[in-house]
């Protein structure tokens, strides 16, 4: 296991994900790719030029890559921030893990979803059934 991607988006289970890939990465001497997932509308995609993603919605995901990184790098982990446009997480992050061939994937239990009562997050219901490769969702 070389690849391991960590979906993450600011939440307490995204964070225990991380934490969790860490574990793994250190016994495996794996990468942790941590990708991050912009939600844009559907102009973002079909809109010609191509519109920007505001600066309030990137600045939010680059500091969750910041701190997932210095988390990594005092562990002696190699991490690798990727932040993406999407209108899908679950799709996206399918595609994103097929794109950089990771080993596994590594979701939250539920992300930043205000419906607690949910067992199991749509996001990561829809990765654990259409990966191909391993998923460990992480409570």
């Amino acid at each position: 296991m070389k690849k391991i991607l960590v979906a993450l988006d600011g939440s307490k289970n995204a964070t225990r994900g991380l934490e969790k890939a860490i574990d793994i990465a250190k016994e495996n001497q794996s990468k942790i790719i941590g990708l991050n997932i912009v939600q844009v509308p559907i102009s973002y995609f079909i809109g010609r030029p191509k519109m920007e993603i505001q600066g309030s919605m990137i600045k939010a995901s680059k500091k969750i890559m910041e701190d997932a990184d210095r988390k990594c790098r005092s562990l002696g982990v190699s991490f690798e921030s990727k932040i993406i446009p999407g209108g899908d997480p679950g799709y996206d992050i399918v595609k994103f893990s097929k794109k950089s061939k990771s080993d596994m994937i590594v979701i939250g239990a539920r992300g930043l979803n205000p419906l607690k009562e949910m067992f199991l997050g749509s996001v990561s219901n829809y990765v654990l059934h259409k990966s191909k490769i391993p998923v460990l969702i992480v409570k």
